[in-house]
């Protein structure tokens, strides 16, 4: 589990079944990043955030979370969904993870 500045606790699981990461905030489901598996990458598709917890790092969370885990199995990732690829701008101690389409 980790925080972002504000004190919220994100904690962050890959879902296989589902083919997405999970982030929970006080066991409540507060957001999801949807991806594809593909021969040596997985498609980061789609990033979506509870409303009521915008603005607390639970988007990062997954972003870094996903990032963090494909680069720990040896796999890259296509950055398909535009908050990730904006993720990866702004964080270039990930661009080594992200592979072209």
């Amino acid at each position: 589990m980790s925080g972002d500045s504000r004190g919220t606790e994100v904690e962050v699981v890959d879902n296989a079944e589902a083919q997405r990461y999970e982030a929970y905030v006080e066991g409540g489901l507060a957001g999801f990043l949807l991806y594809e598996p593909r021969p040596g990458r997985v498609v980061l598709i789609h990033t979506e955030v509870d409303p009521a917890f915008e603005g607390h790092g639970v988007g990062g969370r997954l972003a870094a979370f996903a990032l963090d885990d494909l680069r720990g199995r040896g796999l890259r990732a296509v950055a398909q969904c535009p908050f990730v690829a904006d993720y990866v701008r702004r964080h270039p101690e990930y661009r080594d993870v992200v592979a072209g389409g």
